[in-house]
């Protein structure tokens, strides 16, 4: 019975609900609350103009340096924030550990601290677009290379003092390799940078380490007892790690990248820190270090002065002078230039030097040379371009640079930035392409070796001063230093 009169009912009040003269519906009715609209951290990063960034303070990423802040990883935030619009708020660390813990914090946007994509990492961060290749090296004391305690292979690393950093992509390859039956005693630490290690292996403290190809090159000017023995990954991927519920910012972040690899200003960067690696010599750079100590002393007050008075840092000048003549003020060339910056007699007589002996009014005559020649320089030209650009010019002449410009732009590349003029210069000793040009026939390699030559002198340099505690490079023999009284003088002009 109640079953039947159930159905009527139902049906009744269905019809109530639903006659078009009844507003019952729309007094019953459960209106939903607003749902808030979820701002993105891209939103909020772009409102609070801040963009909070976690860097690893170290040399191939970022530091302060006699011109301020800078570093590869540095360089390429800032060059983000600056598209965002936004300041850039560093909160630097000093190991990955400290990197990834600060990471963790909810006000942090970015974590760059050269980390590499490893499965491990996957799993537990969230990372953004990679931007830098690398393979894990083992690197060892140079001293152990004539012996059998050298390691060639990962067999090899039985029985050695290995001390790697903890929570690294480095911990994690050797503990795979451990899992994988290989006999290998290493030490992790929490205290110790990459840096700080491979510090550790050029004063012999530890036999090896293992850092990444781009630390590795960075940081062997600055030791010159280490030792590359092998690669122990295959390449990997550095990227950034980014908050997980970020998916806008990744996007921009993606998007951005991919505008600035094809602009070429990623492989201007990847030139300006990495290029002069190639150019490492080890014998050269010692001698280097050991007369830091014992000649720069002597001038550092009349490059500093220089560099003041014509606005040029005085570390740049002080690497020309050694590269053009290792910081000897009587120094000659066969064709006749003479000083400590190498002035041919026409060219000190325009300057007003009356004595080139004299390294005081050589030094003046030298920055105002560079002054003169930066000043030369096309206005297209910007930034340490133009620099670089002038250096050039002070090796080889004003006019071959416009020479190289024109040719540059004939074979399709930029022609204002150095890190495209450096891959045409060499092509002006080349006759299909000298004898259409105006200046002729030059050594285009060379300005290309020397700018590369000044740049590596002046970063080590620039280090040296920034890390006065730096332990002395020894080892330097007896013949070594003989020959550092005696040396032949080395000029470009």
């Amino acid at each position: 019975m109640l079953a039947l009169l159930f159905f009527p009912v139902t049906f009744f009040v269905f019809g109530w609900y639903s006659h078009p003269d009844c507003d019952c519906k729309q007094e019953n009715k459960i209106e939903p609350l607003p749902q808030k609209k979820k701002i993105s951290l891209l939103s909020k990063i772009k409102k609070n103009k801040v963009l909070n960034v976690v860097l690893l303070n170290a040399p191939s990423t970022y530091y302060i340096g006699t011109d301020g802040k800078q570093g590869f990883e540095y360089d390429l935030l800032k060059a983000y924030a600056d598209y965002l619009k936004v300041d850039l708020n560093i909160t630097a660390a000093h190991t990955t550990k400290e990197a990834i813990e600060l990471s963790k914090s909810d006000d942090i946007h970015i974590t760059s601290a050269a980390l590499a994509k490893t499965p491990l990492r996957e799993k537990t961060f969230n990372f953004g677009p990679s931007y830098f290749e690398v393979q894990e090296q083992v690197v060892c004391h140079r001293g152990m290379l004539n012996s059998k305690k050298f390691p060639r292979d990962v067999e090899d690393l039985t029985g050695l003092n290995i001390t790697v950093g903890s929570e690294t992509s480095y911990s994690e390859t050797i503990q795979a390799l451990q899992n994988d039956g290989f006999d290998i005693n290493v030490t992790y630490t929490d205290e110790r940078s990459t840096e700080e290690l491979l510090a550790q292996v050029a004063s012999h403290e530890i036999d090896c380490t293992i850092a990444d190809s781009n630390i590795y090159a960075i940081n062997l000017r600055y030791f010159t007892e280490i030792a590359l023995a092998f690669s122990i990954s295959g390449r990997e991927q550095l990227a950034w790690v980014v908050p997980k519920a970020a998916e806008e910012l990744e996007k921009d972040m993606y998007s951005w990248l991919n505008v600035y690899n094809q602009s070429g200003k990623m492989a201007q960067l990847k030139d300006h820190y990495y290029s002069y690696v190639l150019f490492f010599d080890y014998y050269n750079t010692k001698m280097f270090y050991k007369r830091i100590k014992s000649r720069l002393n002597k001038y550092e007050t009349y490059f500093q002065k220089a560099g003041k008075s014509y606005n040029i840092p005085w570390t740049l000048l002080a690497s020309i002078a050694y590269q053009e003549s290792h910081w000897n003020p009587s120094a000659k060339s066969f064709t006749g230039v003479r000083g400590i910056m190498m002035l041919t007699n026409h060219t000190a007589k325009l300057l007003g030097v009356n004595n080139r002996l004299d390294p005081k009014e050589s030094i003046i005559g030298g920055t105002r040379h560079i002054k003169g020649m930066i000043k030369l320089v096309p206005k297209e030209v910007e930034g340490e371009n133009r620099l670089q650009f002038a250096l050039a010019a002070y090796n080889i002449g004003m006019g071959h640079i416009y020479d190289a410009q024109k040719l540059a732009t004939k074979l399709g590349y930029n022609q204002n930035v150095w890190s495209d003029l450096k891959k045409v210069l060499p092509l002006l000793s080349e006759k299909k392409y000298y004898q259409t040009l105006k200046y002729g026939y030059a050594r285009g390699s060379e300005p290309v070796r020397y700018v590369e030559s000044i740049y590596n002198y002046r970063n080590i340099l620039e280090n040296h001063i920034d890390e006065s505690d730096t332990e002395e490079i020894s080892g330097l023999s007896k013949h070594e230093a003989d020959e550092d009284d005696n040396e032949p003088s080395a000029s470009s002009r």
